[in-house]
């Protein structure tokens, strides 16, 4: 039987680090941000619903989504990220669900950034917890996005706090060590999680 891993953490706490690890141990990594930007390509009836809802000029003139514009929409106004999420997650939701449908491995990760804040753990057998401390992941941000503090502080607040992840965590990877420790800690959790299904 398949063993649904979610993986989830705070943004810039180093999930895709992670994912990248267990993909070369040949393990399917499912990736809801992956499904959510397929789903706002041109011609996608996910897209003419933000385009419905937000009006035209959150698209470019290539026709193509401008995630900076949508962002600005969305980003002091709870009622409008809600309703992208109503937009998006249930489409996101049935195409991870069919993507599970057609695996034949012992277990894969399903990397759901907002699993605890939408209430995904049902979706999965185990949650897996990439963490390290807020200000690393402040360093992170800066340094990759150039994002200013007080949109840090924003997005970080929108999240769930790091105590609530690692409350529903089965299982924790930790990066803030070298790459070389975080490489032993992915290993540990192949290990474990090939002996689970093993033993269903």
């Amino acid at each position: 039987m398949l063993l649904k891993v979610g993986l989830t953490g705070g943004i810039a706490s180093g999930k895709t680090t992670v994912s990248n690890l267990f993909v070369k141990l040949g393990v399917p990594v499912i990736d809801a941000d992956d499904f959510a930007h397929a789903l706002v390509k041109p011609g996608q009836a996910a897209l003419k619903q933000i385009i419905q809802t937000f009006g035209s000029s959150v698209i470019n003139k290539d026709g193509s989504l401008n995630r900076a514009k949508l962002r600005q929409k969305i980003f002091t106004d709870s009622r409008k990220r809600e309703q992208l999420e109503s937009i998006l997650h249930p489409r996101i939701r049935q195409a991870m669900q069919e993507k599970i449908a057609g695996l034949s491995v012992p277990y894969c990760l399903l990397s759901i950034p907002l699993l605890l804040e939408k209430g995904w753990q049902s979706q999965v057998d185990r949650v897996l917890v990439v963490d390290c401390p807020p200000e690393l992941q402040v360093q992170r941000l800066i340094a990759r996005d150039g994002l200013p503090i007080d949109e840090i502080e924003h997005i970080m607040k929108t999240q769930a706090n790091r105590d609530a992840r690692l409350a529903i965590a089965n299982d924790v990877i930790y990066t803030d060590y070298n790459f070389s420790q975080l490489q032993k800690q992915v290993l540990a959790l192949h290990r474990l999680y090939s002996k689970h299904t093993r033993q269903q």
